[in-house]
């Protein structure tokens, strides 16, 4: 105000006791608020750099959100894995406990007498299958092979009265056990060898005249022997007396088999190998069925007797345990779709074959994709399906052998699950050290950006004691030099 005049003194102390307010509102600012710059006016090149500073921290804190997020949804995963394991396991344990178990339904049955090669004995059902599988209860009959000898080097008796008078008083006998003809040669010039054939054609034989000789069969198969009165006889007939036919065999009857001879046919038998069994039970036929249904047996009576014929009547229970087993299989399996499928965090569910992508920088330039995995690197979700854990059925449950083709199913799906396990686990370690990493850049963002712009409120303090008392000299100054400027005041 220039119309007051204010003497030197008073205008140095008040122009000291203005600065003096100016630092102290400047210190209580800064103790205020924590911070030395507080706007680009106080230190535009500390206030910008701050600033970028706490900028980069921001964008690491939001990836470093994401990240706990890409953590929690691998430890589902995980989690999901677990459980996934301990249900193969069990799924193991089931089929081990079914492959352990024998308690097979068996029944005795009786043999009737008189069986032959046309008394059947049929299964069908259980491990058997529609297509019925016979045995026949008889021995196969043999067919009769004729005995039989040819006349070689006779006369030749094909002409229709050969001339046979040379023989008179020889003879030919004809003999099987107890079945002998004989024909005595007469002296007489003709017609002889009508009465020859007609003679000899008795008892089972047959005899033929041909251009060698006689032939002589037998189609009973039952061999025989030809003897002549002396070798006369033996040039016109071509076969030497006491010659005996060898190459006949005799026909044989059909006949029941044995319990023993039924019980190796049955147990030999490829259709049936795995799915019936036979034994001797202390001379009744025992059949066992190794299957979890019902076993049909054709050709036995309700009373348990085997005749060959009868429909119908004779069934043998499965076995109950195993079929049991198979509904806990399928429970088993039906529980890990489930599993897998519950196991998400935030909507993305690894085990689903879902893509996890996380960046790792405020640039986009480092990121991980993270994804279910079969051995071959493919990318596939985890259930009952990629896993090769099919459906059972109760005849899966039947034979050892498919049993134990199942159990390595289940090896083999232990495997990839351990095998994505450990994918996943480091994957989470990568994300885990990313997260420290980036919790230790932020600080150090932060403590850079505070490091340029806090205020030591100690100094502060310190500085604000000092200018109080700078005031209060200031004020008492002021005081002393106005004291001076009324001084001319005493004079009137």
């Amino acid at each position: 105000m220039s119309e007051i005049t204010l003497s030197a003194g008073v205008r140095q102390n008040l122009l000291s006791l203005q600065n003096t307010a100016e630092l102290m509102s400047k210190t209580q600012n800064r103790l205020a608020t924590g911070k030395k710059v507080n706007s680009a006016l106080d230190n535009p090149t500390n206030f910008f750099t701050a600033q970028s500073l706490q900028s980069r921290a921001g964008d690491m804190a939001a990836l470093l959100d994401n990240m706990t997020s890409g953590i929690k949804t691998l430890e589902a995963a995980d989690n999901g894995l677990t459980a996934i394991t301990k249900t193969i396991e069990s799924m193991q344990s089931t089929l081990r406990q079914s492959r352990q178990d024998k308690s097979f339904k068996s029944e005795a049955y009786t043999l009737s007498a008189g069986l032959d090669n046309t008394d059947i004995l049929s299964f069908s059902g259980g491990a058997v299958g529609t297509t019925a599988v016979d045995i026949t209860l008889g021995t196969t009959p043999v067919a009769a092979t004729p005995a039989t000898l040819t006349g070689a080097g006779g006369t030749d008796l094909s002409v229709a009265d050969p001339d046979l008078s040379a023989l008179d008083g020889e003879s030919i006998t004809i003999t099987q056990g107890a079945n002998t003809v004989t024909y005595a040669f007469t002296n007489a010039a003709s017609g002889q060898k009508t009465d020859l054939l007609a003679d000899l054609n008795a008892n089972g034989f047959t005899v033929t005249a041909t251009n060698a000789g006689l032939n002589v069969s037998r189609a009973d198969g039952a061999n025989f022997t030809v003897t002549t009165s002396d070798a006369a006889v033996d040039a016109v007939v071509g076969i030497a007396g006491g010659t005996t036919s060898a190459d006949g065999v005799a026909a044989v009857a059909s006949a029941a088999k044995t319990v023993d001879q039924l019980v190796t046919e049955i147990n030999n038998n490829v259709a049936l190998d795995g799915k019936v069994r036979a034994s001797n039970d202390s001379g009744r036929l025992r059949i066992e069925n190794l299957s979890t249904q019902a076993l049909d047996v054709d050709g036995v009576t309700a009373a348990g007797v085997i005749d060959g014929a009868a429909a119908g009547a004779a069934e043998i229970g499965g076995n109950q345990v195993r079929a049991n087993l198979v509904k806990q299989f399928n429970e088993l399996r039906d529980q890990l779709d489930k599993l897998a499928d519950d196991a998400s965090y935030s909507g993305v569910n690894l085990l689903r074959g879902d893509l996890l992508k996380l960046t790792f920088n405020e640039t986009g330039s480092s990121t991980i994709e993270i994804q279910a995995k079969d051995l071959e690197g493919e990318e596939r979700p985890i259930n009952t399906s990629t896993l090769g854990l099919t459906l059972a059925l109760e005849p899966d449950f039947d034979s050892d052998t498919s049993i134990d083709a199942r159990l390595n199913a289940l090896t083999d799906a232990l495997g990839v699950i351990r095998s994505q396990a450990s994918a996943f686990g480091s994957n989470l370690s990568i994300v885990e050290n990313r997260t420290e990493f980036t919790k230790a850049m932020m600080n150090t963002l932060q403590t850079g950006a505070d490091s340029l712009v806090l205020a030591d409120t100690n100094e502060e303090a310190a500085n604000m004691l000092a200018l109080q008392t700078r005031q209060q000299l200031s004020s008492t100054a002021l005081s002393l030099a106005s004291q001076a400027d009324q001084a001319v005041l005493q004079l009137f």
